[in-house]
């Protein structure tokens, strides 16, 4: 395993860390977990030197904290970090925060928690808590031992995210960030601010929700083609990562034992600065044959927005797009579904017109909305 720095906290911290999401199922529901074999999987990661352990209140329906604090009993709790969340958008009140703190030590079976973070922060939960004055509530736990250190999730646009970085002393972060999202959310310039200000920098989604470990489209293919080196895709997205010295570790959503194999080995052979100017200029090769091959040309500049109606095109058609590009198309639904506001999705749209004279495309904005929902709305539930 390769060990590279963890902002200013002095932790050499494994280049792969194990993201506790999307766990082996035995059934149809994601609470389902097969703990027998994700215990076998995490404890796999950590015999072969994964020191980073990431799960939170909701995944697998709140199971996932409950197993991997079986995983970490038999003496693996000391050997890594280990960092949950806070529900966001569930806490109505300061003491909500030691109400859920307390809960996830029980399903831990833990006293103490190395890295506890706001999950999700965004517009609509960031200035709740701050009020709430649950960054105090937070101090206290790290006082009292309960808390290592005090980080934070993001999931919205950088100015906030500068914004959020410089009203704590936070001690984590953790950002989407992939070649193919380099400009999104926080992106490659808020990865710079926050390391630039001693931040110790996780990466979730490397291979956006799976989407770039899908069939290669051939346009993207013809760019790989290129490459000097004959490797897989999520290996091609994890050394791109791993080749910015920023990154701290890289969260692999690990669902077979197989990928969890997979993964030790592409990070056993990562390093810092390690891709050629040839093969960086590549990804952005890539990059571009991804977005030239999206159904609707919108740019995301929200020119549309806001609409009347709470509809937000930008987004309906950004979801849209990726479905049908990376061909991943049940992640996609899952994503609708429970990250995208009800409100805000396109059958709300009353055709009333007021969004396309604003458009610099000109895209048909009331087409595109009706072809939306019956493609993300289907599919089985979560």
């Amino acid at each position: 395993m390769q060990y590279r720095p963890f902002g200013a906290t002095g932790f050499p911290v494994s280049a792969l860390g194990f993201g506790a999401m999307r766990l082996p199922l035995r059934g149809a529901t994601s609470a389902d977990i097969d703990e027998r074999l994700a215990v076998r999987m995490l404890r796999t990661a950590i015999d072969a030197g994964v020191n980073y352990v990431d799960t939170a209140y909701p995944y697998h329906e709140g199971r996932s904290e409950v197993v991997v604090g079986t995983a970490l009993r038999d003496g693996y709790r000391g050997r890594v970090k280990l960092a949950t969340k806070l529900p966001s958008w569930r806490v109505e009140r300061a003491a909500d925060f030691d109400t859920f703190l307390q809960e996830q030590l029980r399903r831990l079976q833990t006293d103490f928690i190395d890295y506890y973070l706001l999950h999700s922060l965004s517009a609509a939960h960031w200035p709740r808590l701050r009020d709430l004055g649950i960054l105090d509530q937070a101090q206290r736990a790290c006082r009292d031992g309960r808390i290592g250190g005090l980080g934070f999730s993001f999931h919205d646009a950088l100015p906030l995210f500068q914004t959020i970085v410089d009203a704590y002393p936070w001690t984590v972060c953790q950002i989407q960030y992939n070649f193919m999202d380099v400009a999104y959310q926080a992106g490659r310039e808020g990865l710079a601010y926050a390391a630039g200000r001693g931040l110790a920098l996780v990466v979730m989604e490397p291979l956006r929700g799976g989407q770039l470990a899908q069939r290669i489209p051939p346009a993207v293919a013809a760019v790989w083609s290129r490459s000097a080196l004959r490797t897989s895709p999520v290996n091609r997205a994890l050394q791109w990562l791993w080749d910015q010295s920023a990154v701290g570790t890289v969260l692999s959503g690990m669902s077979t034992l197989e990928q969890v194999k997979q993964n030790l080995a592409s990070a056993e052979r990562s390093r810092p600065n390690s891709l050629s100017e040839e093969e960086r200029a590549l990804y952005l090769h890539a990059k571009a044959a991804y977005d030239g091959l999206t159904p609707i040309p919108c740019t995301q500049c929200r020119y549309c927005l806001p609409c009347p109606n709470g509809v937000d095109m930008s987004r309906s058609f950004q979801l849209y797009n990726e479905a049908l590009v990376y061909g991943h198309l049940a992640g996609t639904q899952r994503t609708y579904r429970l990250f995208f506001p009800t409100e805000q999705h396109p059958d709300h749209c009353v055709q009333c017109g007021e969004c396309e004279p604003k458009c610099p495309q000109r895209i048909p904005i009331r087409d595109w909305l009706t072809k939306v929902d019956p493609l993300l709305g289907l599919g089985p539930p979560s």
